[in-house]
């Protein structure tokens, strides 16, 4: 009895990228340039060059790392001003990975209408989850859940089922 060899499946370089993927990875960059942005107050077009460097960068949805980079930054007061009207205190005494992955979901919920809310909410929860401390992702998530409702309020009334 003969057996045929399994075929192998085609290098990972051969498949295409899951779009979902290629946008987390858009997003953890975009969130470490804000970082370095927030904490150091670099120019933005040097932190755009540092974090192409870094390995992985090739793998990320680059229009939307750009968009969420130069948009948030560019947008930063107007961003910060729809914040304000939710945060416990201002935006400048929020740790660096809060307030970042904060600017990156009122980004989002504002400019990105193909994201749908729960998503741009969840994946700067995840952010913080990820990159900040214990229960930062609490606090994002209680804040951006404010922010939708200010910004897509027929969204979210028809998910809550209002």
């Amino acid at each position: 009895m003969t057996t045929e060899p399994t075929p192998t499946p085609p290098p990972r370089s051969g498949r295409r990228a899951n779009p979902r993927h290629a946008r987390r990875r858009a997003r953890e960059f975009a969130l470490q340039g804000l970082y370095e942005w927030l904490v150091g107050k670099a120019d933005a077009g040097a932190i755009d060059a540092h974090v192409r460097e870094q390995d992985g960068f090739a793998h990320c949805d680059r229009v939307h790392f750009d968009a969420l980079l130069h948009g948030c930054i560019e947008q930063a007061a107007d961003l910060d001003a729809q914040l304000a009207r939710h945060v416990d205190r201002k935006t400048s005494e929020l740790s660096p990975v809060e307030h970042a992955a904060l600017l990156i979901g009122t980004y989002e919920l504002r400019h990105c209408l193909d994201v749908p809310y729960k998503v741009a909410i969840n994946e700067a929860v995840e952010l913080a989850k990820t990159f900040g401390g214990t229960d930062g992702h609490k606090y994002v998530n209680g804040v951006l859940d404010k922010v939708a409702a200010d910004l897509r309020p027929a969204e979210v009334r028809a998910a809550r089922g209002g």
